[in-house]
C-alpha cells in the first residue's frame, strides 16, 4: 500500500487515500482515471480495479428508463430522487456497492469521502443534497450534485468545492443551475478542471461559450492522470452521454 499525507480544513477533512499495489505497474508509472458519463448525472470513475458510480438512476427513473449497468464498489448518491438514486443499478456481478447518500464521513477500500449539506427542490418537492468530496490519484475531487442555489451550500460544502481540484457541477438548467449560473459558481471555486453533468449538446455548447472553450472537442468518456491537471484553472471537460 502506498499512503499520503493528509490535508486538513477546519471542518472538513480531505484524506489521502491508500493505494492499492496494483494500481501502480512495476516501474511506478500510476494508472490514469478514467471518467465515463451515461447522461443526466449519471458516470463512472475507475482506477485500477476501483469502480466508483456517481449518481446512477433508479430502474423507474422518467429520465433514463434502462440505464446501464455496471459493478461499483462504491456508489455516491447526492440526492434521494429516482433519477439519482439507484444503487441498485450498480449492482453486478461480484461488485456490491458501498452506498454512500447522505452527508458524514466515511472510508472504505481506503478512500476517505465527505458529505456536507445543501438542499434542492425538484418538482415542487425539497430535498437534501449533499456535495461530496474525496481523493483520487492526488486529485481532490467534489460532486455538487443537483445543486441549483449556491445559497443552500454549507460551510463544510463550500469548503469541499473550493478545495478541489476537479468539480462536477449540472448545466441543463430546469432544477439544477443553468449554463450561465453553473459557469459562475464552478469558477468562483477556481478548481484545475470542471466537469459538467446533467448536460445535453445544447447546455455544453452553453456552457462552453461562457469560458471562451467554443472550440474544445466533446468527448464520451476522459481519461486523465494528476499531470494533466497541473497549469489549468477552470478548464472544462465536456461529456457527451454515452449511447
Amino acid at each position: 500500500m502506498r499512503e499520503r499525507s493528509v490535508e486538513q480544513g477546519n471542518n472538513t477533512t480531505f484524506l489521502k487515500y491508500k493505494q492499492d499495489d496494483e494500481i501502480y505497474s512495476q516501474s511506478g508509472i500510476i494508472t490514469p482515471m478514467v471518467i465515463t458519463y451515461y447522461g443526466k448525472q449519471y458516470c463512472k470513475l475507475t482506477l485500477g480495479d476501483l469502480t466508483i458510480a456517481i449518481n446512477p438512476p433508479e430502474k423507474d427513473s422518467k429520465a433514463m428508463p434502462k440505464p446501464p449497468r455496471f459493478g461499483a464498489d462504491i456508489a455516491l448518491i447526492t440526492t434521494r430522487h429516482p433519477d439519482y438514486s439507484g444503487a441498485d443499478t450498480v449492482a453486478l456481478g461480484d461488485k456490491e456497492p458501498f452506498v454512500i447518500d447522505g452527508p458524514g464521513s466515511y472510508e472504505i477500500k481506503g478512500i476517505f469521502i465527505t458529505g456536507a449539506k445543501s438542499s434542492v427542490t425538484i418538482d415542487g418537492k425539497e430535498y437534501i443534497n449533499t456535495v461530496y468530496g474525496f481523493e483520487l490519484d492526488n486529485i481532490k475531487i467534489a460532486v455538487l450534485g443537483a445543486l441549483a442555489d449556491a445559497g443552500t451550500l454549507s460551510p463544510e460544502a463550500k469548503e469541499i468545492a473550493g478545495a478541489s481540484d476537479m468539480l462536477f457541477i449540472p448545466v441543463v438548467g430546469g432544477d439544477v443551475f443553468d449554463s450561465a449560473k453553473a459557469y459562475k459558481v464552478a469558477t468562483s471555486f477556481s478548481p484545475n478542471v470542471i466537469i459538467p453533468l446533467d448536460a445535453d449538446e445544447a447546455s455544453l455548447t452553453k456552457f462552453l461559450k461562457e469560458a471562451g472553450q467554443q472550440n474544445t472537442d466533446m468527448q464520451d468518456k476522459a481519461t486523465l492522470k494528476r499531470k494533466d491537471l497541473d497549469g489549468k484553472e477552470n478548464f472544462i471537460i465536456p461529456l457527451i452521454a454515452q449511447a
